[in-house]
């Protein structure tokens, strides 16, 4: 059947009740799985009630969901690369201050995003909101926009943790082997084996996947305190005044306030991408529950941990200039930090194999979600060779599109063997392109909050005639008026990161400290319109109507 025909008029869809659990025995093997099923039935119910066939297999559960969206964010881990720019730029009082009204703003953000997921928990996530919820003249084009940022902003993510992985390694090789001298092609050819092994280990099976991200969450909490102690305990101490009331305008900006702006976007970086369980919610158990709660969980936790690195990280710095200068043969001033406080190249060492580890972790979490974005995307035919990304293997995983990750990641890693200043510049559109999907999907559901357009959710819904055309709230909502307010900051906030992310920290930037994001994303928006006014406007037609 040729999905594109299929008529995009309001369905009906009734499941069938949960009455033959009645009459179970208490605790027996049948009301267990009557239990189960019923789950399992739900979450297919309000799938194909936004007009998809549930395809993938519901391998995730609360914890591996959390696992995974912690492994993304590696919030503690990138405070250890971000501080350090933003330190240098506004000072120590800068970096806490960016970190809490980062921490306080993204938190808005995807509050408001865990009320979409709880309406509809699709793969697609902010562009199947957005084709939701906009008016029906503009909806197939800003949905198309949307699809766009958001699959190659996880694309660009992919990218960058497989880049991160082959750096921690050339830097720990040069902290315990001085002589070494990192060679680009290295980094090319272990950004080429980061990618696989993810590839490898997403093309198990949903249920070892699933695993491993219970797993990743443990390395996670545990790791945290394998670095933070060490450091903590024997690197001396800088005075809590020094910490918290210094702040310096070191890109020479014409105020202080303004230096403290651009500064945020740099630290609140790293606590973006939790919307990676949203594209993961086709294989999510209980995903209009589960997935709000993972999201808002992994923003608690992950702020938590990343706060209180910047406070140590703060303390312990000792020599600056030792740390920034050490960044062009270690890649990172953290491993110098380190050696530093830990007074042991071996401990050291072994410090950033912790963080090592979970840049492995992260990348194989980042090319799950990725992979579903792709194939999400594909299955509404917004991409090329869409008839082969939207395969699945025999254990209902998206191989196709795994493999089309890592050739994006295999084809732009050349880049490297030119310029690092090339690569940084494309990967620069990571947090633009995610932030304007936020943007997008937040303003419209502020719209649609005040203006009424959206039905109460009713416990049981989902097993009762709904009409897919409606606008119908999930299980997890935040109360009102709170939900409003929630809703308005987050677009404020959104819109507030978006604009400072395109500035550069100095004032007087040269080529290496200019920010591209502004013209890699100016690029892709101008594209994306012009191929849909060309091309595009033709066949996509926003999320099919497979049911």
């Amino acid at each position: 059947m040729d999905l594109t025909k299929t008529s995009k008029d309001s369905i009906e869809l009734r499941v069938p009740s949960r009455n033959n659990v009645a009459g179970s025995t208490l605790f027996s093997d049948s009301l267990f799985s009557d239990f189960g099923a019923n789950i399992q039935s739900r979450d297919d119910a309000t799938l194909k009630r936004l007009g998809k066939r549930p395809l993938l297999n519901r391998s995730f559960g609360f914890m591996s969901s959390l696992g995974l969206s912690c492994s993304v964010l590696l919030s503690w881990e990138g405070i250890l690369v971000t501080s350090v720019p933003t330190f240098l730029a506004n000072g120590s009082g800068g970096v806490i201050w960016a970190f809490l009204i980062g921490w306080v703003g993204v938190t808005s953000v995807y509050a408001s995003v865990a009320e979409l997921a709880s309406m509809a928990p699709t793969a697609g996530g902010q562009y199947h909101w957005v084709a939701m919820m906009a008016p029906e003249s503009c909806a197939n084009f800003l949905s198309y926009l949307t699809a766009w940022l958001t699959t190659l902003a996880w694309q660009a993510i992919a990218i960058t943790t497989s880049y991160s992985v082959a750096t921690i390694i050339q830097g720990i090789v040069v902290l315990a082997e001085p002589s070494y001298e990192p060679i680009k092609w290295h980094t090319v050819l272990i950004m080429w084996a980061a990618a696989v092994f993810s590839v490898i280990v997403n093309s198990t099976t949903g249920r070892i996947l699933a695993k491993f991200e219970g797993l990743v969450l443990i390395l996670h909490l545990t790791g945290f305190f394998g670095v933070l102690v060490p450091m903590v305990y024997f690197a001396p101490h800088n005075t809590p005044a020094a910490v918290f009331t210094t702040f310096s305008n070191n890109g020479n900006w014409p105020t202080q306030a303004l230096a403290f702006f651009v500064g945020i976007p740099t630290v609140a970086s790293t606590l973006t991408g939790a919307d990676c369980a949203v594209h993961m919610s086709e294989e999510v158990r209980g995903a209009n529950i589960v997935v709000p709660q993972a999201l808002l969980y992994t923003i608690f936790i992950n702020g938590t941990m990343g706060f209180a690195m910047v406070i140590a990280l703060l303390f312990c710095i000792s020599d600056v200039d030792a740390a920034v200068e050490s960044a062009d043969r270690l890649f990172y001033p953290f491993l110098q930090i380190f050696e530093s406080a830990v007074k042991s190249t071996t401990g050291a060492c072994v410090m950033a194999g912790i963080i090592l580890v979970l840049a492995v972790a992260s990348s194989i979490s980042t090319y799950a979600s990725a992979s579903r974005m792709m194939w999400s995307f594909a299955r509404d035919k917004g991409l090329p060779f869409d008839k082969y990304l939207v395969k699945l293997n025999k254990d209902s995983l998206p191989v196709y599109a795994v493999l089309a990750t890592m050739i994006f990641t295999v084809l732009v890693s050349f880049i490297v063997l030119g310029s690092s200043v090339v690569l940084s510049a494309l990967l620069s559109l990571l947090l633009a392109a995610l932030y304007s999907s936020y943007l997008l999907a937040c303003s419209l559901l502020l719209w649609r909050r005040v203006t009424g357009a959206i039905q109460p959710w009713v416990p049981g819904a989902d097993e009762q005639v709904i009409h897919s055309d409606q606008l119908v709230w999930g299980p997890w909502k935040l109360p009102e008026p709170f939900g409003t307010i929630n809703n308005a900051f987050a677009c404020v906030y959104t819109s507030f990161l978006l604009f400072w992310s395109f500035w550069p920290l100095d004032n007087n930037p040269t080529a290496e400290q200019l920010n591209w994001s502004v013209v890699v994303y100016g690029i892709v928006i101008v594209f994306s319109i012009a191929w849909y006014v060309i091309r595009a406007r033709h066949y996509f037609k926003g999320p099919i109507k497979e049911v």
